[in-house]
């Protein structure tokens, strides 16, 4: 055979070899991808599946009103969930609301407990604040006094003036207002302090003590267990965005008085869900019921009202 064409045969071989390198590489990447692909799909759906178990922890928690553990669904391997319930708030002297609110939007601190059925009480095992003040811290750290959408507040405070009963709720009512230009215009009180507060591990920007017999509840009702019902924080201007709220309720003067701390503010659900090798966790605030705002206000006309 001429030389020639040996070396055009050992070619040829390099030519089919190095194709079928190529080819087996696109197979091989091609099966890997997807391997995981369905490793991927896989995961996510047992992440679904245990998201979906987390969430009907919360629903059975909430519906039983205890802590509860259980599965859902069939087959070899069901979902399983455990859902602990809890009060939040309770015994503390400051409280952090779970939510950021907008302009327009309120908040509820209960100064009354609430027992398994959600009716108000006040005894040995459901402690009911007490105190004659509150200081109340709101605005994300690093917010400015002056801007237009500042965010002020009007607290509200719900009060009983005789007892037993509900026909002689009173309401007394405080501003607060960061921004200097607008309280001209809305007479809304200064804040304490612009240079902010902290409650717990969060940070605010202001803060205002509210002095109950400044508002006209005499420390005579003030401090009468069950006397004090709930605050309630009115946001205002900030309409761009959300703004948290603090609550501290510490007496100095009494510390180890009972009824200087806060009774239960609403539920803690803690649910996880586990699934295959796909574990997640849910928790969900639960507040207590509240009266709706419109409520507050009251329309009165000696004629008929025409629209």
């Amino acid at each position: 055979m001429p030389k020639g064409k040996k070396y055009q045969s050992g070619q040829a071989l390099l030519i089919v070899l190095l194709s079928m390198a190529v080819v087996l590489t696109i197979v091989l990447s091609i099966i890997s991808r997807t391997v995981t692909d369905v490793k991927v799909t896989s995961q996510d759906e047992e992440s679904l599946r245990a998201f979906s178990a987390a969430e009907a922890g919360i629903e059975k928690a909430l519906f039983a009103g205890s802590s509860i553990n259980g599965t859902i669904g069939s087959g070899d391997i069901p979902a399983g969930y455990s859902a602990d319930i809890s009060q939040f708030a309770e015994g503390d002297t400051e409280y952090v609301y779970p939510v950021s609110v907008f302009a327009g939007e309120s908040v509820t601190v209960w100064f009354v407990s609430h027992d398994e059925n959600g009716f108000l009480v006040c005894d040995a095992s459901h402690r009911c604040y007490t105190g004659n003040k509150i200081r109340l811290c709101w605005g994300r750290p690093g917010t400015s006094a002056n801007a237009p959408t500042a965010p002020a507040i009007e607290a509200s405070i719900f009060y009983r003036t005789s007892q037993p009963g509900y026909a002689n709720v009173k309401v007394s009512r405080g501003t607060s207002d960061p921004n200097s230009t607008r309280i001209s215009s809305n007479h809304f009180a200064s804040t304490d302090s612009n240079s902010g507060c902290t409650v717990g591990d969060m940070n605010f920007a202001f803060y205002k003590d509210f002095n109950f017999s400044s508002l006209g509840i005499p420390d005579s009702l003030s401090s009468v267990i069950g006397n004090l019902q709930y605050i309630r924080v009115k946001f205002y201007y900030n309409t761009d965005i959300t703004q948290p709220l603090g609550v501290v309720v510490t007496d100095s003067t009494n510390p180890n008085n009972l009824n200087r701390f806060l009774p239960a503010q609403g539920n803690k659900v803690t649910s996880s869900g586990t699934y295959a090798s796909a574990n997640r966790k849910i928790e969900v605030f639960q507040g207590y019921s509240e009266i709706p705002d419109i409520f507050e206000n009251a329309l009165f006309s000696p004629h008929d009202l025409v629209q």
